[in-house]
C-alpha cells in the first residue's frame, strides 16, 4: 500500500488542470485585447443605459406637447378623441408601455435597426436623418480642431520643455495657464466681437454662404472654411495650451532619464535627441490622453456650436431639448457615445502596435 507521503508525491506529479492549459496557452497580446473589448462593451451597455432613464426622467410629457400643437393648428382631426390621438403618437414616437418595455425596444432598435423612432422636430422624419445631415458639420469642426490643437499643443510643448531654462519658453508656458483656464466659448466671444464685428474679418456665424449651393465647388468649400475658421479658432486656442503644458511636463520628467544622458554622451546631435527620443517617448502617453480627452471636446463642442450656429449634432441636440424631442435628443447621445467609446477602443488596441510597454502592462492587469 502507498504510503501518505507516496500519495501526496504523486498528487504534485499530476498533470495541470484543464484551465490552467487553457490560461496558459492565451497569449498577453489576446488577453489585453480581450479585456479592453470586455471593458468596452460593459461601459457601452452602462452609458447608453443612463442616457435612457436620464431622458425618461425629465419633466414633462413630449407627447402631449406635441398633440397640443396638432390641435392648436387643427391638424388630425381624423382621430375620434385626444387619448385616441395620445395613444397613436406615444405608440410612433415609442413612448408606450412600461419603462422596462421602453428599455428593451430602445436597445433593439437602435442596434437591430439603427432607428430610434421619428422626430418631434421634423415628423415624421425619422431621427436619425436630421442627425445624418448633421453629423458631417460636427465630425468636420472636431476633427480639424482636435488634430491641429493635439499636433499644435504636442511640437510646442516639447518646444518649451527642451528649452525650458529660456526666457521666451517661460513667457509661452505662463500665457498658456492662463489660456488653459478658460472655456472655449469664452475665447469664441472674444474672437466673435473682434474678428467679426470690430474688424469684419471673418463671419460671425452660420457654417457657409447661404447665397450658395451646397456642392463640391471650389467657392463653397472655401466658403466653408471661411465660415469654420472662428469655432475652429476658439477650439484650437484652449485646446493648444492644454496639450502644450501636459507634453511640457512629460518632456521635463523625460529629460532626467539615463538614456539621454547616454545618447549626449554618445555625442549624438541635440536635434537627434529630441526628435529619435525625447519626442517620441512623450507622444506615446498623449494618444492614450487624446482618446480620454474626446468625450470633453464633444460636450464643450456644443456650446460653440450654438453660439456660433453652426448646423452641427450640438445645435440640434440644444434644439431637441427645447421642445422635448426626446427621439432626436436620445439618438445624439447615443451616437456620440458610440463614437467616443469606439474611438478609444481603437486607441486602446492600437498602442500595443507602437508601444510594446502597453503590451506588458495589459498582460500583466
Amino acid at each position: 500500500m502507498e504510503t501518505d507521503v507516496e500519495k501526496v508525491q504523486s498528487m504534485g506529479n499530476e498533470p495541470p488542470h484543464e484551465d490552467q492549459k487553457r490560461k496558459a496557452r492565451v497569449s498577453p497580446t489576446a488577453a489585453y485585447v480581450l479585456r479592453r473589448f470586455g471593458l468596452y462593451l460593459i461601459t457601452l451597455w452602462g452609458s447608453l443605459t443612463a442616457s435612457f432613464f436620464f431622458f425618461r426622467l425629465l419633466p414633462g410629457d413630449p407627447v402631449r406637447a406635441y398633440v397640443a400643437q396638432l390641435q392648436q393648428r387643427g391638424s388630425n382631426t381624423t382621430f375620434e378623441s385626444s387619448d385616441a390621438m395620445l395613444a397613436h403618437y406615444q405608440k410612433e414616437f415609442g413612448l408606450y408601455g412600461s419603462l422596462l418595455s421602453q428599455y428593451v425596444n430602445y436597445f433593439r432598435r437602435l442596434f437591430l435597426h439603427f432607428d430610434l423612432g421619428p422626430s418631434v422636430l421634423s415628423y415624421p422624419t425619422p431621427a436619425i436623418d436630421l442627425i445624418t445631415r448633421a453629423l458631417p458639420w460636427t465630425i468636420g469642426l472636431i476633427g480639424v480642431a482636435t488634430l491641429l490643437g493635439w499636433v499644435l499643443g504636442m511640437l510646442l510643448g516639447t518646444l518649451v520643455g527642451w528649452n525650458r531654462n529660456r526666457t521666451w519658453a517661460e513667457v509661452v508656458t505662463n500665457g498658456a495657464l492662463g489660456f488653459s483656464h478658460l472655456p472655449a466659448y469664452f475665447v469664441a466671444l472674444f474672437l466673435i466681437i473682434f474678428l467679426s464685428y470690430r474688424w469684419r474679418l471673418l463671419p460671425p456665424n452660420g457654417a457657409f454662404n447661404t447665397s450658395l449651393n451646397p456642392e463640391w465647388s471650389m467657392e463653397f468649400i472655401l466658403s466653408v472654411i471661411k465660415y469654420g475658421t472662428l469655432p475652429v479658432l476658439a477650439t484650437v486656442i484652449v485646446a493648444v495650451a492644454n496639450w502644450m503644458l501636459s507634453t511640457r511636463a512629460l518632456v521635463v520628467s523625460i529629460l532626467g532619464e539615463d538614456y539621454l544622458t547616454f545618447a549626449g554622451a554618445k555625442g549624438l546631435p541635440a536635434r537627434r535627441v529630441l526628435s529619435a527620443y525625447v519626442l517620441r517617448n512623450a507622444w506615446l502617453p498623449q494618444i492614450a490622453a487624446l482618446g480620454m480627452a474626446l468625450g470633453g471636446v464633444v460636450s464643450g463642442n456644443v456650446l460653440i456650436e450654438r453660439l456660433f450656429r453652426y448646423p452641427g449634432v450640438g445645435s440640434l441636440l440644444i434644439d431637441s431639448v427645447m421642445v422635448k424631442d426626446v427621439n432626436t435628443a436620445m439618438a445624439i447621445v447615443s451616437i456620440l457615445i458610440i463614437l467616443v467609446l469606439t474611438i478609444n477602443l481603437i486607441i486602446d488596441l492600437t498602442l500595443p502596435l507602437i508601444d510594446p510597454r502597453v503590451k506588458l502592462t495589459g498582460a500583466g492587469g
